[in-house]
């Protein structure tokens, strides 16, 4: 049989796993040593080290299986694993990481990192037992008392071609006894039967009997079937104990419970089948809103059917673009959930106390949205931890806990999800931004708010730092965070405190198919503008505008001015396409854009409605100011403004 059909799955399935591990050992050393924990990382790491054998890579079931052999003493409660041994296993699950990496892309194995990793898990395995303490323990005889296990297969056991008596067969060669079958309506047997084989049994094993040998039994069907192997001590194990931590407090840390209740049933789906099921529901939306208009003027009387046949059609068409949509639909969580360990890390390296805060981690993003989130969201956790955060003692003196908490939170608000990074440490120093700013001559408004001041850190290359560091004081990260978040539509705003803190808001569209706009007409063209961007609309009067230096014009929005721009002009559709200024007043759209607020001059506003959005640039080219595409319902293509880009195109003018 080819196996290199089933790598894929095995590979996201371990790293899923590791995730399930870095989670769990994050919580030990929280504190949350309980029997649930320890299981879903022994299950992890013994499922790895299943599907590794399977798929013959040898180094890294061989690897994995000093990580089990360490855990299963744990769960035994022959083991106490403290904040040291917790700091080991978490290393090993980075080299398994990428040991991973290399068996499904190739490159270089990073063998020094490997060995490291390898002897430290030796060392704590060859040493004495750390074992919890125990009020006058009992001695024990060496092993257990039996060997409890309960296997169920999968039905992949099955369809690949395996056959669960040949387990049967060599378990019955070491001894098995009181073979039970988990369907109770049958009776337990003696003679391998067949039909339990494949429903699912349960038996004991002498203690004579080694683990290893056990193992060796399943090896081959590991990542096959539910198995769980249990030693029967003769006296009653202590309960583990795991030390409070000193660095970190993730005690919102997600760990999922070993064998709780029934997954819910799946299938893996390619993300590319996945997309283009979503741009045919586009077309189908698309050619929906074609018949639609087409109607318009149909006698309702007479065509009564059909237009009632049509409006279903419309209804059903939405219903089904918001179900293939909601396929994309990812929990927050799969951004959120790598922030524990970067926190623990980057805390330890610091010298602070940190305590990670999540909420809001089952509100659902665009897969898309949620990936390209990431960067910026380890931006603004790094710049809280480093800037923002206090010293122990520092914040002891200020009367605050010496733990910092860093808050993590998302929450849908309409069309939009908003999610906010927050801390509770010594918040902006004003005085310092305005300093840095005057040392860089940078623009600042007489007498600026407390916003204005804020907005000065997303200057490229601006940094507060006294010192260079390998986290900060590179003035590279701020700029960056707010470019990523606007080319997804969104926006990133800053709250902050002196001695209280600072929160980074950030407000993302939930998905990139799909965009609610304004449409407007410009000359005989109509273009989209996002609605998420628009501020207002209005209609000038001819001395709100004025004309200044170049030839550029500016719109007096009450107190203020802000640049004009003429959208025939801009997308070369001639002067005359859009009303004279002299001849009538024109129509200004207010958007917000990456350099401010700036008008943009259009003929008519045609409504609001939702957009298909066509890559232009994979389907054309790249089109300055332009964003994307979408089709209409009467088959016309429609542009789709992209204010930074334009507002991009103005600061460069006025540079040159």
């Amino acid at each position: 049989m080819d196996m290199s059909r089933f790598h894929a799955a095995f590979f996201e399935e371990s790293r899923e796993g590791l995730d399930t591990m870095e989670s769990g050992l994050l919580g030990m050393e929280a504190g949350r040593a309980d029997a649930d924990t320890i299981n879903a990382i022994f299950r992890a790491a013994h499922s790895i080290k299943g599907g590794a054998g399977t798929f013959g890579f040898r180094f890294i079931s061989d690897f994995t299986h000093v990580m089990e052999t360490l855990l299963d003493e744990a769960r035994a409660g022959k083991r106490h694993l403290d904040s040291a041994a917790v700091s080991v296993l978490l290393t090993s699950v980075d080299v398994l990481r990428g040991m991973l990496d290399y068996a499904e892309n190739g490159g270089a194995l990073d063998q020094p990192a490997i060995d490291a990793s390898k002897a430290e898990l030796d060392t704590l395995l060859t040493g004495a037992p750390a074992a919890a303490p125990a009020a006058a323990a009992k001695p024990k005889a060496d092993g257990p008392e039996c060997w409890r296990v309960s296997f169920r297969p999968f039905p992949s056991l099955v369809l690949s071609g395996n056959d669960p008596l040949r387990m049967l067969r060599e378990l019955d060669e070491l001894g098995a006894r009181d073979i039970t079958c988990f369907d109770d309506t049958l009776p337990a047997f003696a003679a391998l039967d067949p039909v339990n084989a494949y429903l699912g049994w349960s038996f004991e094993l002498p203690g004579t009997v080694k683990r290893a040998a056990i193992d060796d039994v399943f090896a081959w069907v590991e990542d096959q079937c539910d198995l769980v192997i249990e030693a029967i001590e003769p006296e009653a194990a202590p309960e583990p104990i795991v030390e409070t931590p000193v660095a970190i407090d993730a005690a919102d840390a997600h760990v999922p419970a070993a064998g709780g209740s029934a997954a819910e049933s799946s299938i893996r789906v390619g993300v590319n089948k996945v997309d283009a099921l979503i741009n045919l529901v586009g077309e189908l939306v698309i050619t929906q809103a074609m018949i639609q208009q087409r109607t318009e003027n149909l006698d309702p009387v007479q065509f009564e059917g059909l237009l009632a046949a049509i409006g279903q059609l419309e209804r059903n068409s939405r219903d089904l673009q918001e179900a293939v949509m909601s396929v994309r639909m990812l929990p927050v969580d799969f951004a959120f959930s790598r922030f524990p360990r970067m926190v623990r890390d980057l805390a330890t390296r610091l010298g602070k106390k940190v305590r990670l805060v999540t909420k809001g981690e089952q509100t659902e993003l665009d897969k898309g949205v949620i990936e390209k989130i990431v960067d910026p969201l380890v931006h603004l956790i790094r710049n809280s931890i480093d800037h923002g955060l206090e010293a122990p003692d520092d914040r002891r003196a200020a009367g605050k806990d010496e733990t910092g908490t860093i808050a993590l939170s998302a929450v849908h608000q309409g069309g939009h999800i908003v999610i906010e990074v927050t801390d509770d440490g010594r918040g902006l120093n004003r005085e310092k931004i305005l300093a840095k700013a005057a040392e860089r001559n940078l623009p600042v408004e007489a007498n600026p708010t407390d916003a204005q001041v804020w907005e000065l850190i997303f200057h490229p290359g601006f940094s507060t730092a006294d010192k260079l560091t390998d986290v900060s004081g590179r003035g590279v990260g701020m700029d960056v965070v707010r470019k990523n978040i606007q080319a997804l539509g969104g926006s990133v705003d800053i709250r902050s405190e002196t001695g209280k803190g600072s929160t980074m808001v950030i407000r993302l569209p939930l998905t990139l198919a799909i965009l609610d706009g304004m449409t407007v007409a410009v000359g005989d063209e109509v273009f989209v503008l996002p609605l998420n961007m628009v501020v207002e609309s209005l209609q000038p009067g001819a001395d709100d505008v004025r004309t200044i230096g170049g030839g550029d014009r500016v719109l007096r929005l009450r107190e203020d001015y802000i640049p004009m721009l003429n959208l025939a002009e801009q997308y070369g559709l001639g002067v005359g396409a859009t009303v004279n200024v002299l001849d009538a007043s024109p129509i200004a759209v207010v958007v917000e854009s990456e350099r401010g607020r700036i008008a943009l001059e259009v003929d008519e506003l045609l409504g609001q409605q939702q957009v298909v959005i066509k890559n232009l640039e994979t389907n054309y080219r790249k089109v300055p100011g332009v964003s994307g595409a979408t089709i209409l319902g009467d088959g016309r293509v429609a542009l789709i403004v992209d204010a930074d880009g334009l507002a991009q195109h103005l600061r460069l003018k006025d540079a040159a």
